[in-house]
């Protein structure tokens, strides 16, 4: 099954309505989302939404997670280089 069309607007409204609690997500997090999806339709989307400077990738090291950009309290820290 392929993705819907507003599956980016799905996407950046599930992280904004778990602003509160969490900024940074893991990939099986989005996948929850559209669970008739392949991982790779999602990964996809979730590239094309970093390649636009919507979200971020963030690393500690060991695990790579996904975060809307400007949100979350390495938000200052992003701006250092």
């Amino acid at each position: 099954m392929a993705l819907p069309s507003d599956a980016k607007k799905q996407i950046i409204e599930f992280c904004e309505s778990k602003a509160k609690s969490k900024s940074k997500f893991y990939f099986n997090d989005f996948t929850k989302i559209f669970p008739d999806a392949k991982a790779r339709e999602v990964k996809k989307v979730l590239t094309e939404l970093v390649n636009e400077e919507i979200m971020i990738f963030w690393s500690s090291g060991s695990t790579t997670m996904y975060g809307l950009k400007g949100a979350g309290k390495q938000t200052a820290a992003e701006h250092e280089a």
